[in-house]
């Protein structure tokens, strides 16, 4: 279908776009690489009136590292995540799971901001930067914010940026230990019917420290608190992996849809978050 009406711009720096926002207020919506909102549009399941391109904004593009502090600007896309050697070394998962959403065609525009920012469940980096602990960064009229990962989704398609704020950057510690991303889908392409990022670091033959997060599996990312602390203190061996499995399952909400009934997705999580704590603990 061919979307409604709408004025495109494209301004050349930050203090213009948020200007933008504010002139033309709840008529106005952020677009980084479009995969999310361009096909909405197209489908008429949304109308904005106003299009705020972010291309042009060199400010939010980079990916920097300052000793042990990670920082990715909004529109650095999914392909910069694979092809920079120096965040491979640092965080290995990032490339893990970049590979792994879509195809090449989309991972050259998709970003990093437009991936966390507009709340979509199915999404692979919320959960992921969950995992990471990672920090959102904002600005808006009333100056920069900056809100924790684990804080930031109220709900679907609900975050706790403002409509009048743009995510600018994205900021977490470099992880210790193994790491793991693992996903299943049922194509290329698709979101996952459910994906576990794991973080786990050792001291000789035990865990001491777990950080767990789910993806597609409630109407927010999932980051299960209770699973890392089921590894934690354990050989990571199969008591303490099906204690982590149940609390994972104790936490995450899955509805039926085209990717299975629930139950079909509860099973697939515990296959899939065993994958992943298995192939980060042979890594940590």
């Amino acid at each position: 279908m061919i979307p409604a009406a709408f004025e495109y711009h494209r301004p050349g720096d930050l203090p213009s776009a948020l200007a933008l926002l504010q002139q033309h207020g709840d008529e106005a919506r952020v677009i980084a690489g479009g995969h999310s909102l361009i096909p909405m549009m197209k489908l008429r399941m949304a109308e904005v009136p106003h299009l705020i391109d972010l291309q042009a904004i060199d400010a939010l593009r980079g990916i920097r590292i300052d000793g042990t502090r990670i920082t990715l600007g909004a529109m650095v896309t999914q392909h910069e995540l694979i092809a920079h050697e120096g965040l491979a070394r640092v965080a290995p998962i990032l490339r893990e799971a970049a590979l792994q959403i879509a195809d090449p065609q989309v991972r050259y525009m998709g970003t990093i901001g437009g991936n966390v920012a507009n709340g979509d469940p199915g999404n692979d980096m919320p959960g992921l930067m969950q995992c990471l602990d990672a920090t959102f960064h904002v600005t808006g009229p009333g100056g920069e914010r900056a809100i924790p990962a684990r804080s930031f989704y109220e709900s679907a398609y609900m975050t706790a940026r403002e409509e009048d704020e743009i995510l600018t950057a994205v900021s977490f510690d470099a992880p210790t230990g193994g790491q793991a991303y693992e996903k299943q889908k049922r194509k290329i392409g698709d979101y996952a019917t459910a994906a576990a990022a794991v973080i786990l670091t050792r001291s000789g033959a035990t865990c001491t420290h777990a950080s767990i997060a789910m993806t597609n599996l409630s109407d927010v990312p999932v980051w299960s608190e209770a699973a890392g602390a089921a590894l934690t203190g354990t050989p990571c061996d199969e008591a303490a992996m099906l204690n982590a499995i149940a609390a994972m399952l104790a936490d995450i909400d899955p509805a039926g849809d085209n990717r299975g009934p629930v139950e079909f997705k509860r099973h697939t999580a515990g296959i899939i978050l065993a994958r992943a704590i298995a192939r980060a603990w042979s890594r940590a």
